[in-house]
């Protein structure tokens, strides 16, 4: 598979932050604690090895085998990943995102991709150690409009559940086969169906989906909404009842990221925890300074728990508490014997908020990786792009600066009449002139006729271009047509379309990208099929 590349900034589609974290600016590295290169993973490892304990690797392989063992078979890949987990020469390369149907768009396995592509490459690097790349299904989120569609072929293909405000993880599938799986097309893939309609709920799904996508690629997930592993997240829950721990470090650090010119990308909360109700919701707690309490809604009343109560209730019960997005990657990395925490740009943005938070809680901050951005080209518009005489990169410029490229290659004459009224602009400046001398009164109406003249001339300018690029309207329709494929609402294809676009003729292609990617290079990459 040909591939290209060009830089994020190039494309015009990432944030000056993705660009100045590639280009490793110096203001931003009080944020992070080591840049994600493939030299930085060594002292990684030794200090991550030193701070995760035996009792951790004990709950985690425990839960994880728990979970596995709800599938009717499990890939030997994956099966000899929690194997290796057991052991401390063993670490993960962590990637996370919400439950989307069907996987959601193209980014979704783009992260997972990157996360196996490193894991190869870092056992290269280190061969006395083992890599196993983990899925964290964001399975507490509550967010169900965010996931409960995706878009295949310009057709949104939706699920109209009754939404509890709870965890989406824990959503019954009632409805999904009449109001979705039915009304898709036959050539899906058996994997997508049998995910769906074999599962309860939609964490099920997810992982019974992605175990068939990336289960011979080692791809291990994991679900954190489980009472054991909860455990390791008491004494974060006490720090944050007690004294909003995280709160006063986000705060403290966005006032240095703002003062260094970066805006926050995530909001802090007082307390950046949630309540799982026994009716399935996920409450705030609001703290209430006036009552000395902690609010948690329930049934729509409010009911206020003193703080005594809490720490109590999470000490007691810690699976009821869910962390939020400020809280959510420290509970990860209590977790796991993680290196690397591979992400959107948006992500690795509020990851930025979020190291003083591990350094109050003495947890060890993971490297922050970008994950990888690609632009799949298929055959037929490759070929649309040649005969336009345009490579796969060129694609990225604004569609006026193409026409003007493709008018280039097709001989169309660049009309511009600017040195004509340059001309036009000296004579009317000796009229004016000449008029300040005769009759000053006459100065205005010769500016308005200036005016009037110029005006003329750029219409003029309009008609002519627009009769030269007549002359190729189909070359300049197809490529307007071609640009809106590729970016679909003028945005990346990967936030948009679904893998489905692309594995329905091409079965290999989630291999292909693992090869493809080069999760470290920091660059965007164009996969042009063969």
């Amino acid at each position: 598979m040909p591939l290209h590349h060009l830089s994020y900034a190039a494309t015009g589609a990432f944030s000056p932050f993705i660009a100045d974290y590639a280009a490793r600016r110096p203001e931003l590295s009080p944020f992070y604690h080591r840049f994600p290169a493939l030299e930085e993973f060594g002292a990684q490892i030794e200090e991550k090895k030193a701070a995760y304990s035996p009792e951790a690797r004990q709950r985690l392989v425990a839960a994880l085998r728990e979970q596995y063992a709800t599938l009717a078979e499990v890939n030997p890949a994956v099966a000899a990943n929690i194997d290796l987990l057991e052991k401390d020469t063993t670490f993960t390369i962590v990637t996370g995102h919400q439950l989307n149907l069907f996987t959601g768009p193209l980014y979704f396995v783009y992260k997972i991709a990157s996360a196996v592509k490193l894991c190869r490459q870092l056992k290269e690097k280190y061969p006395p150690y083992d890599f196993v790349p983990v899925y964290w299904m964001a399975t507490e989120d509550h967010d169900f409009a965010e996931i409960n569609h995706f878009q295949l072929f310009g057709k949104r293909y939706a699920w109209d559940a009754a939404d509890t405000g709870g965890p989406v993880g824990r959503l019954k599938l009632d409805g999904l086969a009449e109001q979705l799986l039915d009304q898709l097309p036959a050539d899906i893939p058996p994997a997508f169906q049998e995910a769906y309609r074999g599962s309860a709920t939609l964490a099920e799904a997810t992982h019974r989906l992605t175990h068939a996508l990336f289960g011979e690629l080692g791809l291990v997930s994991l679900d954190a909404d489980h009472p054991g592993l909860k455990q390791a997240l008491v004494p974060v829950l006490e720090g944050e009842i007690a004294g909003q721990t995280s709160n006063q470090a986000v705060q403290a650090t966005n006032a240095r990221l703002e003062a260094a010119g970066y805006k926050p990308q995530v909001y802090s909360r007082p307390l950046n925890l949630f309540f799982l109700t026994d009716a399935g919701k996920r409450e705030r707690l609001e703290p209430d300074g006036l009552a000395d309490c902690v609010q948690i809604t329930i049934r729509n009343t409010s009911h206020c728990h003193t703080q005594e109560e809490l720490l109590a209730l999470a000490r007691q019960h810690p699976g009821q508490f869910s962390p939020n997005v400020v809280l959510r990657p420290l509970y990860q990395e209590l977790l796991l014997p993680n290196l690397c925490y591979i992400g959107g740009g948006a992500e690795v943005a509020y990851w930025f908020q979020l190291k003083q938070v591990f350094d109050t809680y003495g947890v060890l901050f993971p490297i922050v990786l970008l994950r990888n951005s690609a632009l799949y080209l298929g055959k037929a518009n490759a070929g649309k792009l040649r005969k336009l005489g345009l490579t796969p990169t060129d694609i990225f410029k604004p569609l006026a600066e193409l026409k003007k490229q493709v008018g280039a290659t097709l001989g169309q004459e660049e009309i511009s009449l600017a040195a004509q009224q340059q001309m036009l602009a000296a004579a009317f400046q000796e009229i004016a002139d000449l008029a300040q001398r005769l009759d000053p009164t006459l100065v205005k109406t010769v500016a308005a006729e200036q005016q009037k003249v110029a005006g003329g001339v750029a219409g003029l300018e309009k008609r002519l271009s627009k009769a030269a690029e007549a002359k190729h309207e189909t070359a300049y329709s197809q490529l307007t047509a071609l640009k809106d494929k590729l970016f679909p609402g003028g945005e990346l294809q990967e936030r948009s379309d679904n893998v489905l676009s692309i594995l329905i003729n091409n079965p290999g292609f989630l291999r292909q990208l693992v090869d493809a990617f080069e999760p470290l290079a920091l660059e965007f990459t164009v996969l042009e099929e063969e």
